[in-house]
């Protein structure tokens, strides 16, 4: 009889093992929904292994960095300026307090930048007025101080006068007075520069300075700008000599 289906015995009990043993392990293991995700692959893109989806909060876990509140930039970059102004003006005195002052007035004005363009703007205008230039004295000049300057030219064309001038550095440059008066900004700057310049007649002959000699010269020139226009530049509003 146990042979009539083609088994024996011992066949079928094996087969019942078999069949309960996949039961159990199918109870274990559970069965795929499709809904499963994909097995994690070390070597993979993190982005992908993830679908493109931003990591969860806890996914990232001790890997966040905290940037810096909008609060806390402003105070880094006003620390950081105070920084820079204490290496123009020592901090607690006077000058120091007209430039905070300017700077919490002024947002766009900077120390450091303001200085740059004042020593570009002096060697322009004393290589301008050597040379007679008026176009270029006009744009840097307040009304008044391009008056008193076209009136020196004048004065050296009708006599017959040029200037041999050589303009050679800046030695030293420093603010030493600032000032808001209503909405005008005036700083005061102290400028050391070695130049070479003599005066010649119409003949050529020289009547004033030695072409040869290098000459240190210490000029004090005020600035100016209104605040509350839209115009970034300064104009020269006067000029003393040290000397």
């Amino acid at each position: 009889m146990s042979d009539v289906f083609g088994f024996d015995l011992t066949s079928i009990i094996f087969l019942v093992i078999a069949v309960v043993l996949f039961m159990r392990l199918r109870d274990v293991l559970g069965t795929r929904t499709g809904n499963e995700p994909d097995p994690y692959d070390p070597y993979a893109d993190p982005d992908k292994q993830n679908d493109g989806k931003a990591p969860r909060a806890d996914d990232v876990g001790d890997n966040v960095i905290s940037l810096p509140g909008r609060a806390q930039t402003e105070e880094m970059e006003a620390e950081e300026k105070a920084q820079r102004l204490e290496k123009i003006a020592p901090e607690g005195s006077p000058l120091n307090a007209a430039l905070t002052h300017l700077m919490s007035v002024d947002k766009s004005f900077e120390p450091d930048s303001f200085m740059a363009g004042a020593r570009s703007a002096y060697e322009m205008i004393v290589t301008a007025f050597a040379e007679g230039d008026r176009r270029t004295l006009k744009k840097l000049l307040a009304g008044d101080v391009f008056a008193g300057f076209v009136q020196a030219l004048d004065e050296r064309d009708e006599q017959g006068l040029r200037v041999e001038f050589t303009f050679i550095g800046i030695n030293k440059s420093s603010i030493v007075e600032a000032e808001l008066a209503g909405g005008e900004a005036q700083i005061t700057v102290r400028f050391v520069s070695s130049i070479t310049s003599c005066t010649k007649d119409d003949i050529g002959h020289v009547v004033e300075g030695d072409p040869n000699a290098i000459d240190e010269v210490t000029d004090i020139w005020t600035f100016a700008r209104d605040v509350t226009s839209r115009n970034p530049n300064w104009k020269l509003i006067g000029t003393e000599s040290a000397q």
